[in-house]
């Protein structure tokens, strides 16, 4: 069992212990708030950067709720025994007032964003299905065809669609002058 670290031993004694704070949310999770300090290795590629984690500093893995983290350590076991899950994750930290790292937008992450579209593709192909024709029903069809696809392949065209919407645009930062610290966001 993957030992845990609550909100108050981590603000009182995380930094000095030595700690690497690793957020294993995706990176638009990671965007929208994180504790400041942490490093962000979505869990999905946590095994293949065992190397870009500290070896002499324990690891305090950190997600939104704590159930991806406590996935993670279980993935880190065999070759990292110094891990612990930050109790309640990024949410409990919020909740205890501690200060959170935020982009200049907030947005939900692309996965949040492809099972609202699912979901309401499911929907709108029901309720039409009952509604106007049964053939309608081919669409509700349809998005789970694209779900198993993305499952499978590990591409997700809807995903992808998101990727290239305007609320997901990245904010790009250009430095003025060679020689001034002043950078300009757009």
């Amino acid at each position: 069992m993957t030992g845990t670290i609550t909100v108050s031993e981590l603000a009182e004694y995380g930094k000095n212990i030595g700690t690497q704070l690793v957020d294993v949310r995706s990176a638009t999770e990671f965007r929208a708030g994180h504790i400041p300090g942490a490093v962000n290795i979505p869990m999905d590629e946590i095994e293949s950067r065992v190397p870009d984690l500290a070896a002499s500093r324990s690891i305090v893995l950190v997600c939104q709720s704590g159930q991806r983290a406590r996935m993670t350590a279980g993935l880190l076991a065999p070759c990292r025994k110094d891990v612990v899950v930050l109790e309640g994750g990024t949410k409990a930290w919020r909740d205890a007032e501690m200060p959170v790292v935020v982009s200049n937008r907030f947005r939900w992450s692309l996965e949040r964003q492809v099972r609202l579209g699912a979901g309401l593709i499911v929907l709108l192909g029901v309720l039409l299905a009952l509604a106007v024709d049964r053939l309608w029903v081919g669409l509700s069809a349809f998005a789970g065809f694209g779900l198993c696809f993305a499952g499978l392949t590990d591409i997700c065209p809807m995903g992808i669609a998101f990727s290239r919407m305007p609320w997901n645009a990245t904010t790009r930062c250009q430095v003025r002058d060679a020689g001034s610290d002043e950078a300009q966001c757009c």
